[in-house]
């Protein structure tokens, strides 16, 4: 249980900060700009949330995964480097990828084929969807190079569950902007349409 009674604690002052198990790293470190990343993950997505209400199927996804980030930023804060822990760390387990696999199936399974690479845009929710899945992806890449480090551990199931998230987002955008008006259905691509 998280239990945060002051918010400030002047630790950090000195451009570090404590990891889940207890070591400091500094603030650019890259385990910590991976956690950070899908802490603004999490956010833009917040956003997104924004204009899904009334797209209640959907909507309860973007909680779940939600939640689902808040357990990858714990995950990635708490490095597996072999020594023992007085409790069990959190990490993201296959169940979390496989549920968020069928839900982007639940989701295209709605959909039409696509024609050409889709346009960030349309409805609201869809531009909003298009950005978590861009800075979805920045903290998959920044994932990927933490996990090539000598000595940094990044589990086979928390890199699936990025991967797949930025996929989901891409779905959920073209969902939403399907349940949208007309005039704001997906912006397709037009290869050289301005030369």
């Amino acid at each position: 249980m998280v239990k945060l009674n002051k918010i400030y604690t002047r630790t950090g002052d000195d451009g570090t900060t404590a990891l889940v198990s207890g070591p400091r790293r500094a603030k650019y470190d890259l385990r910590v700009e991976s956690y950070g990343d899908v802490d603004e993950t999490n956010s833009v997505i917040g956003m997104a949330r924004l204009h899904t209400a009334d797209l209640t199927e959907l909507d309860a996804m973007l909680f779940r995964i939600q939640n689902d980030l808040f357990d990858l930023g714990a995950d990635l804060a708490t490095p597996d480097d072999g020594k023992p822990l007085s409790y069990e760390p959190l990490r993201i387990v296959e169940s979390q990828v496989t549920r968020i696999e069928k839900e982007i199936d639940a989701l295209n399974d709605t959909l039409s084929a696509l024609t050409s690479f889709v346009l960030p845009g349309g409805s609201a929710a869809a531009a909003h969807l298009h950005l978590a899945r861009t800075v979805s992806r920045r903290a998959e890449r920044r994932m990927v190079e933490l996990a090539k480090m000598e000595d940094e551990i990044v589990s086979p199931a928390a890199l699936k569950y990025i991967n797949r998230l930025s996929d989901f987002l891409f779905v959920a955008a073209r969902f939403a902007n399907h349940n949208a008006d007309a005039m704001k259905a997906d912006v397709l691509w037009v290869p050289g349409k301005n030369r």
